[in-house]
């Protein structure tokens, strides 16, 4: 069984910062709660450890597309299967909507559960909610 979300974010800050952020997969950790480490393996790779309700899991990811302030996007080359796209949309000089589409193979009954239970898409928001105050917080200073 696959599994999807998709959740989106309005920040007061204009897509330059918010790319800016996001782009640096090494901060990552900062706003994404269930991200413990990202380290690059090479240009577009990058080796994560996460640590989810009741379970640690690891993988390698390749980014396979990269458009400045537009769009980033990876899939999963070892490890859990796992897919997403960040697209940043300018909505004004000082404003921007981020949003954030990941596809998912659940194994076990923890990542099912969260799956059925839309807790997977509440910690998305969480994080995107989090990602908002830093960009804000840099918009600002």
């Amino acid at each position: 069984m696959s599994a999807s979300l998709v959740e989106t974010v309005d920040i007061e800050a204009p897509v330059a910062v918010a790319w800016s952020l996001w782009s640096d997969v090494t901060r990552w950790p900062a706003f994404l709660s269930h991200v413990r480490l990202v380290e690059p393996l090479g240009e577009r790779r990058f080796a994560w450890q996460l640590q989810l309700p009741g379970a640690y899991k690891n993988f390698v990811a390749e980014l396979t597309e990269v458009v400045p302030e537009e769009r980033i996007a990876w899939h999963t080359v070892e490890g859990v299967h796992h897919a997403g796209v960040v697209t940043f949309h300018r909505l004004g000089d000082s404003t921007s909507r981020v949003t954030l589409q990941i596809e998912y193979d659940p194994k076990g009954f923890v990542e099912h559960l969260g799956a059925l239970t839309n807790l997977d898409s509440a910690l998305a928001n969480y994080d995107l909610g989090e990602f908002q105050k830093l960009a804000e917080t840099a918009a600002a200073s």
